[in-house]
C-alpha cells in the first residue's frame, strides 16, 4: 500500500481520533480563549467519533490571535491571503509545529513526486519570499514546496512578466529531465498561460509534472475547469502532468492532492467531514456542504478542527480507482456571500 494513502476507515479513524483529543486536551490547557469558546458552547472535550470532535470557524482566526505556546516559542508567524483593507489569520509556529508541517507535506507528496529531488521552477516570483519569518499564503506554499526541487527558478519577474529567455535557457539546460513546475493556479492562468498565448511563446516544459492549487474562484469568473486548465496547459505549454490540491494556511497538515483520476484525497494524517450549511450537521456522501478539515499537526495553534468556508463532497472512501485510500472529494467554491480570501486575491491584478 501506498503510505500515507494506505489506512481504511476504521484504522484510520481510531488513530486520528485519539491524537485529535489529545489535541483538544492540549489546547484548553494552553489556550484559555479555546478552552472559554468549548465551555460556553459546551462541547464535548473527548470526542467518541471523528464528527464529535469540535471545531472553530475558520474565520475566527482573523479576528483573534489564537495560540498555544508563548510569544518566545514562535518561529514563524503564516497569514492568510487577502486584498488590501481584508482582515487576514494569522497562524504562529513552533519549532515542533514547523517541523512536522514540512516532514508531513514530504510524506503527502512522496507518491507523486518521489524522494529525488527535481529540478524545480515555480511559476511565480521570488520576491513573494522577501520576510523570512512571516510569510503570506502563497509564500509558505513556495517554501514548502520547494523542499523536492532543486536549482530553482522563478519564472517571473518582479513585475508579473515571464522571464521567457531564462526560462527557456532552464528548460535548455535540464532538456530530457524530469522537471517540477509548482504555482498558484490563477498566477499560472494569467501571468505564465495567458501571456504565452498573447505573445505566441512556443514553450515546451517536456517531461514535467506541475503541482498548484488556490485562485479557483477567478478561473471559475472565466468559465474555466479544471479539465480545462489542464488541456490549455498541455496544448500551450506541453505540460503532460497536472495535479491540484486544497489547502489552507489556517490548517498545516492538511494537503489534500488530486490523484491520478483527479479526486482529492485524505492522507492518514488529515481527514475531511462535509457539513449541512444550516444545520451543522455531517451530510452523506454525494451530497454537498461545508467543508470540515481535521489535522493532527497543529500543536501550536488550535486548529486541528476548523470549519471552512467552502463547498464540497465526498465521493467515496477506500475504493477510488487510483489505490489510495481514504476519503476522496471536490471543491466546489467558496459559500455565496463570503468574505474573498484566495491566493489569487494577494496579488492586485492590474498594477502590472
Amino acid at each position: 500500500m501506498i503510505a500515507p494513502y494506505h489506512l481504511e476507515r476504521e484504522q484510520k479513524s481510531a488513530q486520528l481520533l485519539d491524537k485529535l483529543n489529545d489535541l483538544t486536551k492540549w489546547h484548553i490547557e494552553k489556550c484559555s480563549d479555546y478552552k472559554a469558546m468549548l465551555e460556553k458552547s459546551g462541547s464535548v472535550e473527548q470526542a467518541n467519533s471523528l464528527e464529535e470532535v469540535p471545531y472553530l470557524p475558520v474565520q475566527l482566526f482573523k479576528l483573534l490571535d489564537l495560540k498555544s505556546i508563548s510569544q518566545e516559542d514562535v518561529v514563524k508567524v503564516l497569514t492568510s491571503s487577502g486584498t488590501t483593507g481584508q482582515q487576514v489569520s494569522k497562524i504562529y509556529l513552533d519549532k515542533e509545529t514547523s517541523v512536522s508541517q514540512t516532514k508531513t507535506l514530504v510524506e503527502v507528496m512522496k507518491p507523486l513526486l518521489g524522494s529525488k529531488r527535481l529540478p524545480m521552477i515555480i511559476l511565480d516570483t521570488k520576491s513573494v519570499l522577501k520576510d523570512r519569518k512571516s510569510f503570506s499564503a502563497r509564500g509558505a506554499g513556495i517554501l514548502g514546496f520547494s523542499n523536492f526541487g532543486r536549482k530553482h527558478f522563478y519564472a517571473l519577474n518582479d513585475d508579473m512578466s515571464l522571464d521567457v529567455e531564462g526560462l527557456q535557457a532552464y528548460l535548455k539546460e535540464f532538456a530530457g529531465q524530469k522537471i517540477l513546475l509548482f504555482g498558484f493556479t490563477f498566477m499560472i492562468w494569467q501571468y505564465v498561460y495567458k501571456e504565452a498565448v498573447s505573445h505566441g511563446l512556443g514553450i515546451d516544459f517536456g517531461d514535467s509534472i506541475l503541482i498548484h492549487g488556490g485562485g479557483w474562484k477567478k478561473l471559475k469568473d472565466e468559465a474555466v475547469d479544471s479539465l480545462t486548465f489542464n488541456r490549455l496547459l498541455h496544448e500551450q505549454l506541453g505540460i503532460r502532468e497536472v495535479h491540484n490540491y486544497y489547502g489552507m494556511v489556517e490548517q498545516v497538515g492538511s494537503i489534500f492532492v488530486e490523484c491520478s483520476m483527479g479526486h482529492l484525497h485524505t492522507p492518514s494524517y488529515a481527514d475531511v467531514i462535509i457539513r449541512n450549511p444550516i444545520t451543522f450537521e455531517p451530510v452523506a456522501y454525494g451530497e454537498q456542504g461545508l467543508i470540515q478539515v481535521l489535522s493532527e499537526l497543529p500543536k501550536s495553534y488550535p486548529g486541528h478542527s476548523l470549519l471552512t468556508e467552502d463547498l464540497g463532497t465526498i465521493h467515496g472512501e477506500d475504493n477510488c480507482p487510483c489505490g489510495w485510500k481514504g476519503k476522496y472529494f471536490s471543491v466546489a467554491g467558496r459559500i455565496p456571500k463570503a468574505e474573498l480570501r484566495g491566493c489569487s486575491d494577494t496579488f492586485q491584478g492590474g498594477t502590472k
